[in-house]
């Protein structure tokens, strides 16, 4: 058996090039039709126009569903090793899923409300996606804490430390210069006012996603040793037999 086809290791794998290739397909046309300037645009600017805003809400939208299966799956995973040692509070688990949730929720809502369109509602769906997916990464990283020496390594706990640590120093200075740049223009030129708040953001934002899915690909060994199935139990008997005549 393949390495990527051990247990439920495929999620994770599948997430991050399904998210990758979102970006990097949506940007290309969005650049390649000039819809945006190559230099440092915000992700979203990339999926506002299209054709390539209909690509980036069905991508994104199936990486927000992934997104949840990979985090249910991890959820899942912690309870049953939980079980046999406890190590962590179940409420963190809990809390750790219910804010990658909040996260991909605010995904959808980015992929289906362009910035051109509802920009309220489009900023709320992206301060929701980028700042509980951090708050997601630093629980995660507590919880791999609490938990190593007996499941993970100092290495992966490191590395996903210093993942959380890069997505909340650059979450910070995204969302203050987005809101001093003051212009959702698509086109940006180097004199205009306002112009290096939004590098900085654009900048700061693009390591924040990809800070995400590099934190994802420490999964792949934890799901090696984890599968899920699916039971389905009749909760009532039909009276009349109506199941036997199907």
């Amino acid at each position: 058996m393949w390495w990527f086809m051990i247990g439920t290791s495929y999620l994770p794998i599948v997430l991050v090039i399904w998210s990758c290739a979102a970006f990097v397909i949506s940007f290309s046309i969005a650049v390649l039709t000039r819809h945006v300037d190559p230099l440092v645009p915000f992700i979203s600017d990339t999926g506002t126009l299209p054709p390539e805003r209909c690509i980036f809400g069905l991508m994104i939208n199936i990486s927000a569903f992934l997104g949840v299966v990979a985090m249910y799956v991890r959820y899942k995973l912690l309870k049953t090793l939980n079980k046999r040692k406890p190590s962590i509070n179940p409420q963190l688990n809990i809390a750790a899923l219910a804010c990658g949730a909040l996260g991909c929720f605010g995904m959808c809502i980015v992929a289906n409300f362009q910035e051109t369109a509802l920009a309220p509602v489009h900023d709320v769906g992206a301060l929701l996606s980028f700042v509980m997916g951090t708050v997601y990464l630093v629980l995660q990283t507590c919880i791999s804490f609490k938990m190593m020496p007996y499941y993970h390594s100092r290495l992966v706990c490191g590395f996903r430390a210093a993942l959380s640590i890069v997505s909340v120093i650059a979450t910070i200075p995204m969302i203050v210069c987005y809101f001093l740049s003051r212009n959702s223009s698509l086109h940006w030129k180097p004199e205009e006012k306002g112009y290096g708040y939004h590098a900085a953001s654009a900048v700061c934002e693009w390591l924040v996603a990809f800070s995400f899915n590099f934190f994802f690909l420490t999964y792949i060994r934890d799901f090696q040793g984890f599968t899920i199935n699916v039971k389905a139990e009749l909760l009532q008997e039909p009276s009349d037999g109506s199941y036997n005549r199907l």
